[in-house]
């Protein structure tokens, strides 16, 4: 059996295709959709976000070609709390065939997980593990110990960060003050314990600039293991503020230039909270967990 699994988040439409025989990605698609774009100050999701959801997914379609396989499309935290969810899923499903489920932050943490431990057992890594899911529009942190899951969403992403500051100081103020409920939900494990796991756009950008890929040559082979420094951070950190807007562009992508920042930020301060040195880079993330789940 295949699995064309989908996950439209807050910045990005994940699909991958996934042969449940093989256990391995036939084909993939990313997109980068902004889909909580201007979410924040309207409480809606835009015309112009559904219109670049359609017609991303329809893109795929052509390329991936969702006949032959089973199709489950999972949507997150901009869909949760646009006033316009049902309108905007119904539109899109007319428009494309692709009919999305609203996750909870509880499903999308274990389905994420699920995935990165899948991946961490490849790497031969069998411990318990602190997981962080960066998002556009929230930031997950999810604890796999002893068999057992905890996982908790924060409203704290990368897209609505950066649509409600102008500057690099505001995105540190914002951050400080919204990652207060991460801490506390961190007081409750021995972090120090934990090997220390990141997936999303973030990380995985920021480990293929250490490999020195850019956006069009980035290869999720390459980039899944790569383990980065707290010291790297603040080194890819300041490199990113260093460009143009055209080589940062060639760095991580069109329509993702400017909010990388506000990731790294986010991500930066994760260690911090976790009082870790060093992070684990796996790209598999929710949409893997979607795909294994179904098979």
């Amino acid at each position: 059996m295949r699995v064309v699994a989908i996950d439209l988040g807050s910045n990005s439409l994940t699909i991958i295709k996934y042969d449940c025989s093989s256990k391995e990605v036939i084909a993939n698609f990313l997109k980068t959709v902004r889909t909580a774009d201007g979410l924040v100050d309207s409480g809606v999701i835009s015309d112009d976000a559904v219109s670049r959801v359609i017609l991303a997914l329809n893109e795929a379609k052509d390329m991936l070609d969702f006949s032959d396989a089973k199709l489950k499309a999972v949507t997150t935290q901009a869909l949760r709390v646009a006033k316009n969810a049902t309108e905007v899923i119904d539109k899109i499903y007319k428009k494309t065939g692709v009919k999305f489920k609203v996750i909870s932050p509880k499903e999308e943490g274990e389905l994420t997980l699920k995935a990165v431990k899948n991946r961490l057992e490849l790497l031969g890594i069998n411990s318990n593990f602190v997981l962080v899911d960066i998002g556009g529009g929230s930031t997950e942190l999810s604890y796999y110990i002893d068999g057992k899951i905890y996982s908790k969403s924060f409203e704290l992403g990368i897209v609505t960060t950066a649509n409600s500051c102008n500057s690099l100081k505001e995105i540190e103020d914002f951050v400080a003050k919204k990652s207060k409920e991460i801490k506390d939900f961190a007081k409750e494990f021995n972090n120090k314990e934990l090997i220390f796991s990141a997936t999303a756009g973030t990380p995985t950008t920021l480990a293929a600039m250490k490999l020195g890929l850019t956006y069009e040559t980035y290869d999720a082979n390459k980039v899944t293991g790569t383990k980065l420094s707290l010291k790297e951070i603040d080194f890819y950190l300041n490199r990113l503020l260093s460009m143009n807007k055209k080589e940062r562009q060639i760095a991580v992508g069109v329509g993702r230039d400017d909010l990388i920042v506000a990731g790294v930020i986010i991500f930066k301060e994760i260690y911090k909270i976790l009082e870790k040195n060093e992070s684990i880079v796996i790209d598999d993330g929710l949409s893997m967990g979607v795909a294994i789940s179904e098979c």
